[in-house]
């Protein structure tokens, strides 16, 4: 069983950047599609991005297209996700997710979620 892990939150001004990271425990990370989720307080968790096994694929919520990078380095079990050009809108928990359809994660077919790591944009 896989397990995924977080990191790369904290607290960004509006404009800038960051880039979040999740580790992936076990053996078959590039067996999944990875994504990433978020959830802002008082709203329910959505969609951001997705990456199917290879790299090759990548989906993104409209509100983050054009400023979000989602990538995977399968020999370091890693996903990340690039932010530039922050938003406040951008303030929530991100939560690294794993699925085995990177088309379908973007309808929560996860079966496996980190724990979140949070973002806090500042004006």
């Amino acid at each position: 069983q896989v397990q995924l892990v977080e990191s790369g939150g904290g607290l960004v001004q509006a404009g800038g950047s960051l880039r979040l990271s999740c580790v992936a425990s076990g053996r078959t990370f590039s067996n999944y599609a990875m994504g990433w989720f978020r959830q802002a307080p008082g709203k329910e968790r959505e969609f951001v991005a997705a990456i199917d096994w290879s790299g090759g694929s990548t989906y993104y919520a409209d509100s983050v297209k054009g400023r979000f990078t989602i990538t995977r380095d399968n020999g370091k079990n890693t996903v990340y996700l690039q932010m530039n050009s922050l938003k406040t809108e951008d303030t929530a928990d991100y939560y690294c997710a794993a699925g085995r359809n990177a088309f379908y994660l973007r309808a929560k077919a996860v079966e496996i979620w980190g724990k979140g790591t949070l973002l806090t944009v500042t004006s």
